[in-house]
């Protein structure tokens, strides 16, 4: 019974995938639309970012995860490795709920 769901989403991703190559000698979009495209997938990452970050449940979730997203973007913003700020992010927001920030 849930097969038939995974199948048909797999054909349409699978889809979508193949028109991008297809179309592209057909399509020829402006300048323009391709930057305005480029800057609206740049504010739909960071209203995703912004939505994990500030909320939980629906409901503010409090400072220590955004403070630990801080940290992390700080770090990622000088390039240091991966796994560093992973940890240093996922530790500041553990201190501080230690601490009894929420």
């Amino acid at each position: 019974m849930t097969l038939l769901p995974v199948l048909l989403l797999a054909a349409g991703t699978f889809a979508f995938r193949l028109a991008g190559p297809l179309l592209s000698q057909r399509l020829h979009i402006s300048a323009r639309v391709q930057r305005l495209l480029t800057l609206s997938a740049i504010a739909l990452l960071s209203a995703l970012v912004a939505t994990a970050t500030l909320t939980s449940n629906g409901h503010f979730a409090g400072g220590a995860r955004p403070a630990g997203v801080a940290v992390g973007a700080l770090l990622a913003w000088f390039r240091l490795p991966f796994v560093v700020v992973v940890v240093a992010a996922a530790g500041t927001a553990a201190v501080l709920r230690m601490l009894g920030v929420p």
